[in-house]
């Protein structure tokens, strides 16, 4: 495969001889991990090829090698690493890119780091040695000496950069994973573009230039840093590097800016075609191009647009992406389309933008025509301010636009930024804030959530216990602590023990009864103060109630027993959605009670009836297999290993519980079913969509779904009943139903017809005569909408010169139409006579100059309004 410096290679071949060559080097080739971290919640994407290997690095995880190599997806978006802002602005800043890079977990250290760098660079890919230099820690000296006097790199292409951010081992190299851990020194390798390009070296006060590209980062994971600040030698040193495939590509194809190549180009060429943009140049085919990318494969790991976390990351990309394209003259859906030419480029090196093409693609075009319905009132608000020429755009207005159009925050500064204007984005904050404060204070909620308790936590015992001996231990009234609760007061009890689950993970907190020698607590839910205090929330139904009291804590063993089935049936129902529908399916949300689970989920298509049965038989297959649950606790790492699920936004501790449930296994804190069989029977009700790429499955067991098999029995029977015919010939008897409904509709269709012929006979008499003119209004009992039409036709028709207008009442509403023959909308429309008469019935309408119609809430007005007609047609007429 050709790659060498100066023979164009593409992309595609450099990805590869990047890979093959460290194969040949003993490395195991990985494949790209998610964009969307697994069990990291410090990140809100990947955002570095090391990020899949951080276990292994902390000492976590053992692999079955000790080298790898990957290409690997990266998204700079959101959270700490964010680069959205200079997307279109610089050569060089995208928000998804990919990044190449070679591992050692305590295998080879700095001398086969740096010497598999340069042999890569000089030898396969043929970059001029006189173009390089490279950069060390100050401190490094071993490094150094491998560079100078093995690699043979002369000492004046070599800079030793020190620390410059006021710390020792604060500097630009010197890697830290956080305060403490591993941490190192790095060696940086630049490619000098030449000295038409503006900028110094790096180290020098001109190092932010262009001139001067860093394309390769070696760092070598050295020392572990302690809680003092000192550095421990690592027992197993280790290497993580990278380099970005859009600067490496840059330079091996003889270009400056990462969007000079072919991949972008591509892109480019694509945007352009659809947003009819001649000008290859413009900023903002830079833009649709990079952010096609980002786009496409978050949705291929799973991330749909919404309003937080990274679905919100994914629309405000979507977002600006539609703005550009705004800008560039487009006012329908185009963005979409470019999935395609993107699955052309990078198809073949990630299968999953294949597999998930239509997919994407779909939800890019309904996120698409959500904001084309609301962008242009948007764009005219902003624009009408901007004209004003502010030093600084108003925060109440960026909120507004952000609130009521959906113009996310940074999308209104980029435009902003473009007319060299700020935008008050502490006034921003401000509005946002209010709002939220305005959103509290109209929320009715029935129970206190933000108790203050200091006390010992509460102890569960309900996995395996419905009932438990307890002491109270705090007592709330009102929102306040208290000592003392009265017969009928409302309050919330704190227990040292408990056997009441606390609503958590989607299913609802447990009702039952608090009993002591003194009084009954009625529990109406259980509530979680703090994370390991449970809040029993409800009344006192007798005697009275104190801190200190000793009682017996009894869960409704009824509904828990509901809950559990409707519970363990979710995850077996998770499982069967993934299978049938496919592994894009994701949780986005739950609810389990006592009698339904409501289960959210990234699809982007309405099941099929066929799909929902095929997902009901495998949940009921293991509800028949009657299997064990089992449910163990361990670390989080052990948890990972087992291939348990974990699902995406949810955080887990050191600890967690892994469930196995029939076939399916995830984390889950839960109550269940001791055994499949005592789900009983598995029901879904209902299927829906939410949001865009989000659908809702409920469904019921045990005896709700029995009862909601014999209500649908006694449908049935009562539908053969009334149509005489036996529950399997329903099909076909409806069918002669419908056809003989449709056969009586044309009938009456034909009638009406006939009628609004007779009453155009009749009306066109009382026609009256202003200036040559027949003007007529009247209203016709009993007229439709079609038959006012058809009725106007025929009036028309007869007239031969006319305006006319008829009226009909049904319900209590008003039905318009207007008319006026050809010869006369040049100074008369149908739509101004129709709104005019309209106006006097409490309505409004319009339509063509020759025929409109309206509609009225206020019948009473009809005679007065229909008298009004010749006196506005003579005005019209003078």
């Amino acid at each position: 495969m050709t790659v060498k410096y100066g023979q164009q290679p593409s992309s595609k071949q450099i990805r590869q001889a990047f890979l093959d060559f460290f194969a040949s080097k003993g490395h195991q080739v990985v494949a790209s991990s998610s964009l969307v971290p697994h069990g990291d919640p410090t990140l809100l994407f990947t955002n570095a090829g090391m990020n899949q290997f951080k276990d292994v690095f902390l000492g976590f995880d053992k692999r079955a090698y000790t080298r790898a190599a990957s290409a690997q997806k990266c998204v700079r978006a959101g959270g700490k690493h964010n680069d959205l802002e200079n997307v279109g602005y610089t050569a060089r800043h995208h928000t998804f890119f990919e990044m190449l890079g070679n591992f050692s977990f305590g295998d080879y250290f700095k001398r086969d780091a740096i010497t598999f760098a340069w042999e890569l660079l000089t030898e396969v890919y043929a970059l001029p040695k006189e173009r390089l230099m490279v950069t060390v820690y100050a401190e490094d000296d071993e490094a150094y000496d491998i560079w100078h006097q093995e690699v043979g790199v002369p000492a004046d292409k070599i800079v030793r950069i020190g620390d410059n951010k006021g710390a020792r081992y604060a500097s630009d190299n010197f890697w830290m994973m956080g305060d403490t851990g591993p941490c190192g020194p790095c060696t940086e390798i630049f490619y000098d573009h030449g000295a038409h390009i503006p900028g110094g070296p790096p180290g020098s006060p001109d190092e932010d230039g262009d001139r001067f590209i860093e394309i390769w980062n070696n760092v070598f994971m050295q020392f572990n840093r302690d809680e003092a600040g000192v550095m421990h030698p690592l027992p197993k040193p280790s290497v993580d590097t990278g380099m970005g495939l859009e600067r490496i590509a840059a330079v091996l194809q003889g270009v400056h800016a990462n969007y000079e190549i072919d991949l972008f180009q591509a892109l480019i060429k694509a945007a352009a075609r659809e947003t009819n943009t001649a000008d290859l140049n413009s900023p903002s085919l830079k833009v649709l191009a990079d952010h096609i990318r980002a786009c496409s494969f978050l949705i291929a790991d799973g991330v749909i647009p919404g309003n937080e976390g990274r679905g919100y990351v994914l629309r405000r990309i979507i977002r600006r992406a539609i703005r550009h394209g705004y800008k560039l003259g487009s006012r329908s859906a185009f963005f979409h389309q470019l999935v395609q030419d993107l699955v052309a480029e990078m198809g073949e090196a990630y299968s999953e933008l294949v597999s998930h093409q239509a997919r994407i693609t779909e939800i890019l075009k309904q996120e698409e025509d959500r904001f084309f319905e609301t962008i242009e009132n948007g764009m005219q608000i902003l624009e009408a301010e901007l004209a004003t020429k502010p030093a600084i755009f108003n925060g109440d207005l960026a909120f507004k636009l952000h609130d009521t159009f959906g113009f996310p925050l940074d999308l209104t500064a980029d435009i902003c930024r473009e007319r060299g204007i700020t935008v008050d984005t502490a006034g921003f904050d401000a509005a946002m804030a209010r709002q939220k404060d305005q959103a509290r204070a109209a929320g009715k909620f029935k129970m206190a959530t933000n108790l203050e308790y200091d006390g010992q936590a509460t102890t569960f015992h309900g996995y395996d216990k419905l009932d438990t001996p307890a002491k109270v231990l705090a007592l709330y009234k009102d929102g306040s602590a208290v000592n003392l609760l009265n017969e009928g007061d409302m309050g919330v009890v704190v227990l040292d023990e408990t056997p009441f689950y606390a609503e958590s993970g989607g299913q609802i907190g447990d009702s039952g009864e608090l009993k002591s020698a003194n009084g009954i607590f009625a529990v109406e839910d259980t509530q979680k103060i703090q994370a390991a205090v449970f809040g029993h929330h409800g009344v006192l139904k007798t005697g009275t109630l104190s801190v200190g009291d000793g009682l017996t804590a009894k869960v409704n063993l009824q509904a828990r027993a509901n809950t559990m089935r409707n519970h363990s049936a979710t995850h077996l129902m998770h499982k069967a959605l993934r299978e049938v529908l496919g592994e894009h399916v994701q949780q986005k949300g739950s609810l389990v009670d006592t009698e339904k689970t409501r289960f959210d989920f990234v699809h982007n298509a309405p099941m099929t009836d066929a799909e929902v049965a095929k997902v009901e038989a495998l949940v009921n297959a293991e509800i028949l297999a009657n299997v064990a649950t089992q449910a163990r606790v361990m670390d989080i790492e052990s948890a990972q290993k087992t291939g348990a699920m974990m699902l995406f936004g949810e955080k887990y501790g050191d600890e967690v519980r892994v469930l196995d449930i029939g076939s399916s296994r995830e984390l889950c804190g839960g109550t269940h079913v001791s055994r499949t069989g005592d789900i009983g029977l598995f029901k879904i009700t209902g299927e829906s969509g939410v949001a865009a790429g989000v659908r809702r499955v409920e469904a019921t067991t045990g005896e709700g779904a029995l009862k909601l098999v014999q209500v649908q029995q006694a449908l049935l029977n009562q539908l053969a009943t009334e149509l005489k015919a036996p529950a399997q010939e329903l099909p076909a008897k409806m069918g002669q139903v419908m056809d003989h409904v449709k056969s009586l509709e044309k009938e009456l269709a034909r009638l009406k017809s006939k009628l609004a012929s007779s009453q155009g006979d009749d009306l066109a008499a009382q026609a009256q005569e202003i200036h040559g003119v027949k003007v007529l209004a009247a209203a016709l009992d009993g007229a439709d909408a079609n038959t006012l039409r058809e009725t106007m036709d025929k009036l028309k028709d007869k007239l031969k010169s006319a305006v006319i207008v008829l009226a009909s009442i049904a319900d209590g509403k008003v039905t318009l139409a207007a008319g006026v023959t050809a010869d006369l909308t040049a100074k008369v429309k149908a739509g101004e006579l129709v709104n005019h008469v309209a106006g006097q019935v409490g309505g409004k309408g319009g339509g063509k100059p020759d025929m409109a119609m309206a509609g009225g809430t206020e019948p009473a007005h009809l005679p007065q309004a229909l008298a009004s007609v010749q006196t506005w047609v003579t005005t019209k007429l003078n």
